[in-house]
Parts: structure tokens; C-alpha cells; sequence
């Protein structure tokens, strides 16, 4: 294969993101999954035995009665290479094979998850992911009864992901931009850079003198941006384009010709999209490599492409949204595969390309989930060694960099969608303590994540702290409420400081802004199927929150909107029953305000509410 699949369906184009419909076949209203995962405990290491122990720790310490159900084998578990086209067991650590271990998980009462990747090799190297093997595979995993998949990112072909070639990057940039000139009907129009709008986010203009001594401006970095780190926030236009405005005095098929220049790296591809008009009326006419130029500075005329343009204004597009549709396709073939091995059958299709490709956008449309940033450790356990984790960090290793990220992305999620994965529990790991524990699984609760265990269960008592964290009714409810919205920040005590974002000008809402500095407290809200709601004052700080944190119902109320199911009620009730998820502590509140001061560091508050009239 030298490129990505001709894309036919307009469904998997950019501009039908949007429109909140979902592959044929998808199943929707599923809440977030709640398991155990073997990568954090035990890395590529896991094996049979150890797989069975976890199924029955969490049988033995009635895990399976809360909802902790799916076991998931991660990477690591299959031969190197494929058995006659067709996926197998390592036989050494998974003697008895797939099907046999998924009847014992089943016979448990628990469910069964795997592991593969869209690319050619799963992360650890293993020569047997699904990249042209989608529909084989797919029959493969339901004659194995696998329930649950996690479909991981590495040497993809279609872009720089992990172990890729970095020069795959032509895929997913368009050429750097000098002019364009569209002809016909009697009609000339060029526009050079400095005519083009320039839309979205990421894209620059640059002047070539510093590089070639000429004087001219350019267009580059259209495509759409690496969501992998945190440096970028997850709300907003994720690609750029660069736009023509041309009025055309009679409708027709008219030229289009573009002056470029190709790259392989970052910011600079070779392959370019041309749409004429916007959303999902657009009409996709070019979709594919130009022809290479002989470095990133030698521009060059492209052959004449061909646009119907009708008569008055119009908008041409020079786009590549390829990152993104070249891996919904992907998963999607996957998907497929799944459709036509047995569209009855019920598989959770766990998207973990770690945020790359801004699966925000997209993921809805297959996945039921879908990771946001890179992994949340890379410190992973082994037998006996439970591994690193971390409450703060400058990338993506730690509790909170994935909260800061996926606590301003609830408008992503829901029961009709899927659900942001901000990665496994690191709950039980090293560098954590019970607090931090404590508050790290109250967040993924709150923001509806899927709940998945990355420890020894077999370190774990019933009864002991740990236990005590993971097995929290009160908090595992509000992950599986049915109502099923994540938690909206509706205030940070970062708004008590005099400027709070890059732009000081900028209006700044709680729940958009992305804030990295963990100096401060958050509070969440979330509305509950039962018309109550749940609200939490978190500490992210090193240190006591000893002044009041204060929010009033009118703001949680304006933040979470119709959300609410009894707004009403909750808006002239005269008081509120207070209880607290972790102390489990009730209390009477009059007045309007909930308050809440000398938060520990790291600590949290968690309240339900109830409204009542006294």
C-alpha cells in the first residue's frame, strides 16, 4: 500500500464531523466502561495466570457487583508475526489460547477485551495489527467472544504516530502556499498568499526572504495539528485552511491552479484537498499527492484542477484534513469488519490513538471511547514492581495534565457520543498517595471516563484504603449515572487572579479555557438522572486551600442549562441536603451559596445535592 483509501462516503469527510451521526451500526447509549486493564500493572509481561488472577481478585472482592467488568488484555500477548494471515496466541505466556481464557473470564460472570493497533505493528513490535487485515481480524476476535477492544496508533502508515516514519507527514500537510489563479469563461483571477484567508488554527504566513532572499509571502502548516501533548487546548478549530473568495460572473466548470512547494515533515506535506463551498454541502474535488517539488522552497505550478463554480461568490478551499479522515477510516474498517462478522454481536471499540488526531472531533462517529493525550505513565509495573505514577507533570504522565485536557471537553461526550479517555486508573501505583488516589478517581468519575484498574489486584484487601477508593458506591454512581453528561467546570479560583489566559482582552469561561498551572481549586458540577446534582471543589494545588472557595446555584445553573432535569426546583428551593461522597456525612444547607474552605492539598470535596423546602 503507498496511500490511504479513496474516500467515497462523505460521512468520513471533515466537514460531516459535526453532524452528529454515527457509523451504520454503532451502538449507542453505553455508559462508560469499568474494568481492569494489564498494561499499567504489568506491561508487555502479562500473561494467562496472571490475567486469571486479576478475573478472580475482582470477583473475590466483589468488584464485579459495582460494575467492574470487562478484563483486558493489552499488548504483548500474541506471537510475533501472523500464523497464516490470522492473528495467535504466544504460547509460552498464553498456553491455553484466547478462547479458552475468554470462557474463563466468562464463566466469572466478567467480560473479555483485547488488544490491536491500525497500524502494521502493535507498540511493542509485534508484526500483527489490523492495517489490511481488518475484516479476518474481526472474525478472528468474535470467535475468540472478545467483548472489548483497545485499537492503539503505532506505525501507522498514514501519518507520523509512534514508531512511524517520520516522513509520513506528507500524508497529513498540505505543500506550503504561494498563489493560486483560477481561470475560465473569459474569467482570471489570481490571488497570491497575502490574498488568501487564512482560517482555523495553526496555520502562519512567512515571508521567504530570510530563507531564499526573495521577498514573497507563503502559506504553510495547513493540516491539522498533533494532539498528543498538552500543549494545545482541545476547544476550537484544530486545522487550518487557506481560503479563496472569487466571484465568477456566469456558472461554470472553471480551472484551478496552484503555486507550491512539497515537504515530509511537519508542517509541510505533499498532499492537498481543494473543496469548493463549506459543511456538508461541500464538493470535494482534489484529494491527493501533487507532484514532489525539490525541496520546501521550490515552488511550483500545479497541473489544472477542474471546479464548478456557480455564478456569483464562491469559496475554494486548500485544505488536508487527512490526519483526521484517514484515521476515523481506519478505525471504521475495523468497525466494518466487526458489521460483517455479526452486526448483532455487542463490542466496545476503545479508540487509542492518544489524541493525535483531535478524536474529539470524530470518535463519535465509531468508537465508544477515545483516548485524549499520550499515556498517562510510561513508568509501567511488572510482577511484584507496581509501577510509577505521577499527580503532576509538564506533558502527558500524570493525573493532572490528562484531567486538565479532558475536564473542558464534556461538550465532546455523552451517552448518543462516547466518552473522553483521559487513560487508565494509576490508582495503587507508586508516587500516589491515598488522598491523591482518592481525588484521581473522584475526577474520572465525575468527567464520565472509563473506569479501567491499572494494579495488582492481588495486593489489594478488602477493606484496606485502596480498596476503599476503587469500591466507593457513591462516586463509581456518578461515573454510571444514567443520565449520562460529564461534569462542567463551572468556576476555578484561577479567575481570582488579574489575568488568567494568553489574551488578558479575552472573555474566559471555565469550562473552554485550558489551564495548565495546577495552582488552584476547581469546581465541577454535574447533573444526576434523579434531578439532583453533584458538586466538587478540587484542590489541584501542592498546597491548603485555606480560603473559602464559594459558588452560588444561579452560576451552576447558568453553566449547566438544560442539563438539569428539575431546574426549576433546584432554582427556588429554599434549601439543599448536602452529602458528602467520601465522609459520607449529611448535612442541611440554607441560602443560595455552597462553600467550601481548608481543602488539603491535592483533596477534594464531593457533594451531592438535594433540593428540598423547609
Amino acid at each position: 500500500m503507498d496511500r490511504p483509501v479513496v474516500i467515497t462516503d462523505k460521512a468520513a469527510r471533515f466537514d460531516s464531523f459535526k453532524n452528529g451521526e454515527v457509523l451504520a451500526g454503532k451502538k449507542k447509549g453505553r455508559l462508560p466502561a469499568m474494568g481492569w486493564n494489564s498494561w499499567n500493572a504489568f506491561g508487555s509481561g502479562n500473561t494467562e495466570a496472571l490475567t486469571k488472577d486479576m478475573a478472580d481478585k475482582i470477583v473475590e472482592l466483589g468488584l464485579d457487583k459495582l460494575g467492574y467488568k470487562y478484563v483486558v488484555l493489552d499488548d504483548g500477548c500474541y506471537k510475533p508475526e501472523r500464523v497464516e494471515g490470522l492473528l495467535s496466541n504466544e504460547e509460552v505466556k498464553f498456553p491455553s489460547g484466547f478462547k479458552a481464557l475468554a470462557d474463563y473470564i466468562h464463566g466469572k460472570g466478567l467480560k473479555f477485551g483485547m488488544y490491536n493497533d491500525i497500524g502494521t505493528n502493535l507498540c511493542a513490535g509485534a508484526a500483527v495489527g489490523t492495517c489490511g487485515h481488518e475484516t479476518v481480524d474481526a472474525k478472528t476476535y468474535f470467535d475468540w467472544d472478545v467483548d472489548f477492544i483497545k485499537v492503539d496508533n503505532c506505525y501507522y502508515l498514514w501519518d507520523n504516530a509512534t514508531f512511524s516514519n517520520a516522513e509520513n507527514a506528507k500524508y497529513t500537510y498540505a505543500p506550503n502556499i504561494k498563489s493560486a489563479v483560477v481561470s475560465g469563461e473569459g474569467l482570471e483571477v489570481e490571488f497570491t498568499a497575502a490574498d488568501m484567508e487564512l482560517t482555523g488554527k495553526g496555520g502562519k504566513r512567512k515571508n521567504a526572504e530570510e530563507i531564499t532572499g526573495e521577498n514573497f509571502e507563503y502559506i504553510t502548516n495547513i493540516g491539522t495539528f498533533d494532539g498528543t501533548g498538552p500543549d494545545h487546548s482541545p476547544v476550537g478549530a484544530m486545522s487550518a485552511e487557506a481560503v479563496l473568495n472569487v466571484y465568477v460572473p456566469v456558472s461554470g466548470e472553471y480551472e484551478l491552479t496552484v503555486e507550491y512547494a512539497t515537504g515530509k515533515e511537519p508542517g509541510i506535506g505533499s498532499w492537498l484537498q481543494v473543496a469548493v463551498g463549506y459543511n456538508e454541502k461541500s464538493n470535494v474535488v482534489y484529494d491527493d499527492f501533487v507532484e514532489e517539488t525539490a525541496d520546501t522552497m521550490s515552488f511550483k505550478v500545479s497541473q489544472p484542477i477542474k471546479v464548478k463554480l456557480n455564478e456569483g461568490e464562491n469559496v475554494i478551499r486548500l485544505m488536508n484534513h487527512r490526519r483526521q479522515e484517514n484515521t476515523l477510516a481506519s478505525y471504521a474498517a475495523l468497525h466494518e469488519g466487526f458489521m460483517k462478522a455479526d452486526p448483532e454481536r455487542d463490542i466496545v471499540l476503545s479508540i487509542c490513538e492518544w489524541g493525535k488526531t483531535q478524536p474529539q472531533n470524530w470518535g463519535y462517529k465509531v468508537g465508544d471511547s477515545w483516548r485524549i493525550l499520550n499515556d498517562i505513565t510510561f513508568q509501567v509495573g511488572s510482577d511484584g514492581d507496581p509501577g510509577k505514577g505521577a499527580w503532576a507533570s509538564d506533558y502527558t504522565t500524570s493525573v493532572c495534565a490528562q484531567y486538565n485536557k479532558a475536564v473542558i471537553m464534556d461538550e465532546f461526550a455523552g451517552l448518543y457520543k462516547g466518552w473522553n479517555d483521559p487513560d487508565m486508573l494509576m490508582i495503587g501505583m507508586n508516587g500516589l498517595d491515598n488522598t491523591m488516589c482518592r481525588t484521581h478517581m473522584t475526577m474520572w468519575c465525575l468527567m464520565n471516563s472509563p473506569l479501567m484498574l491499572g494494579l495488582d489486584l492481588r495486593k489489594v484487601t478488602k477493606g484496606d484504603e485502596i480498596y476503599e477508593i476503587i469500591s466507593n458506591e457513591d462516586v463509581i454512581a456518578l461515573n454510571q449515572d444514567a443520565l449520562g453528561i460529564q461534569a462542567k467546570r463551572v468556576y476555578t479560583t484561577f479567575e481570582e487572579r488579574d489575568c488568567w489566559n494568553d489574551n488578558c482582552e479575552d472573555v474566559c469561561r471555565p469550562d473552554k479555557c485550558y489551564i495548565r498551572d495546577n495552582d488552584r481549586v476547581d469546581v465541577l458540577a454535574k447533573p444526576l438522572k434523579n434531578g439532583n446534582f453533584a458538586i466538587s471543589f478540587i484542590n489541584l494545588s501542592d498546597t491548603e486551600r485555606v480560603k473559602p472557595v464559594t459558588v452560588d446555584k444561579y452560576r451552576i445553573l447558568s453553566y449547566l442549562g438544560d442539563k438539569v432535569i428539575n431546574r426549576e426546583e433546584i432554582r427556588k428551593a429554599n434549601a439543599v441536603e448536602v452529602y458528602n461522597v467520601w465522609t459520607k456525612k449529611r448535612t442541611h444547607l440554607r441560602g443560595e451559596e455552597f462553600s467550601v474552605s481548608n481543602i488539603p492539598p491535592h483533596d477534594n470535596v464531593t457533594l451531592i445535592v438535594t433540593p428540598i423546602e423547609e
